[in-house]
């Protein structure tokens, strides 16, 4: 008896390994952007296990928290690299993750049978958010100190259970030992949340099969290729022929990757801002409080939105509605087709118009406030809601072009 048969008849081993990996049939025609799923699940595995490391030296006490950093990063053996790769990583799981959402929504890959598969991948996102959100305020500089302080006031902006909802949140009535001892915890057991979803959202996927950019069911098409009778034939096993493309991709992130990690692991202050090497002061406010690049452009449209009678209530509501709303986008979109291939110019401007308002937005919420800025802010919320609101009017009425009935090159 063979090992594998021995391990076979107590673990299906062989079993997974060929529906998930070697007779998992995907489309042929794959191409750059579908990358991004497996870099992402690279960079959550480095920030799992950096961050145990670094767990092994952080301090979750507010008279201990910044000086155990400094700890880390002098003292502790390739302690700078582990930290410069967690909080580099950070930065990279979100630009990987908007790239994979971003060719999600130009190849359809929400639409019918991925309304699931999309549904879990936005639950996904909202917990790398709240992820991101615990581990900021971790370092205990002056930056992740007064970001949490503002954007866990806004809790208080809810009618009614609002006061209760930040106290709870906090742990106190100000942001404390006791909210870094909490955020510490939650931001330690969240990312095996992730991985845990991570697997439902492969699981999805390989239920209803994935995607490609002609945004044609290859498992609706004929059958027969020759690796097998009954695949799909315009399918091709995903070992080896994209696990070995994949490590390609792989190559020329950790080339980008490291580079920065090396050499510019601060990134100009977006990756880790300057207030954020100062230990947190509750007397001493920074001059300008953002949160980090990829929480800005929901920032922006908070600020965009005027207060009423003292209280950010509108706000919180417009930024949670920009969240909650891409949700619902398999619903939204009335178009015949998937693909943004065959999609009409209508489709293309607005998606274009799209990518720019997000960029602007993100860029908007990094500055301090002034009323050209606001306006402007207020413009491209708009434009933002308008992209899905409208989306069932312009995606019926937009031109299309003719869908092959097999995948192309």
């Amino acid at each position: 008896m063979s090992l594998m048969t021995w391990i076979d008849e107590r673990f299906p081993a062989t079993k997974v390994w060929n529906e998930h990996l070697a007779q998992y049939y995907a489309p042929k025609n794959f191409n750059f952007w579908y990358f991004f799923g497996s870099l992402a699940m690279l960079v959550l595995v480095n920030q799992i296990v950096t961050g145990i490391w670094l767990a092994m030296d952080y301090k979750p006490d507010a008279t201990l928290a910044f000086a155990s950093v400094e700890y880390i990063m002098r003292d502790v053996n390739w302690g700078w690299l582990i930290r410069y790769l967690h909080s580099t990583g950070a930065s990279a799981f979100f630009i990987v993750i908007y790239l994979h959402m971003f060719r999600g929504l130009i190849y359809g890959s929400y639409r019918k049978p991925r309304e699931l598969l999309w549904i879990i991948g936005m639950v996904i996102y909202v917990a790398m958010m709240a992820t991101a959100f615990m581990g900021y305020l971790l370092p205990w500089g002056q930056m992740s100190y007064w970001g949490a302080q503002v954007i866990v006031n806004l809790f208080q902006a809810i009618p009614v259970i609002g006061d209760d909802l930040s106290i709870w949140i906090r742990g106190d009535y100000v942001i404390s030992d006791a909210t870094l001892n909490r955020f510490f915890a939650l931001h330690f057991l969240l990312p095996f949340v992730l991985a845990a979803l991570v697997f439902v959202h492969i699981v999805a996927l390989h239920k209803v099969g994935s995607n490609n950019p002609d945004g044609i069911e290859i498992k609706k098409g004929p059958k027969g290729n020759r690796w097998s009778d009954t695949a799909p034939a315009d399918g091709i096993p995903f070992h080896p022929y994209y696990s070995v493309k994949d490590i390609a991709g792989v190559v020329g992130f950790l080339i980008i990757f490291l580079a920065i990690v090396f050499f510019l692991p601060e990134m100009g202050g977006y990756f880790l801002e300057a207030p954020n090497f100062e230990p947190a002061n509750p007397l001493k406010t920074p001059e300008h409080i953002a949160p980090v690049w990829y929480f800005t452009p929901f920032y922006a449209m908070l600020r965009a939105v005027p207060s009423f009678a003292g209280t950010q209530v509108w706000g919180v509501i417009v930024m949670g509605a920009s969240i909650v709303i891409l949700f619902f986008l398999p619903w939204l979109d009335k178009s015949p087709v998937k693909s943004i291939r065959y999609k009409g110019p209508i489709f293309k401007v607005m998606i274009a118009m799209f990518v720019v308002v997000f960029v602007i937005l993100g860029y908007l919420g990094m500055q301090p406030s002034t009323p050209g800025r606001t306006l402007t802010a207020q413009i491209c919320t708009t434009l933002y809601f308008v992209f899905f609101l409208a989306m069932p009017i312009y995606s019926k009425i937009d031109k299309t072009k003719p869908v092959p009935e097999r995948v192309t090159k």
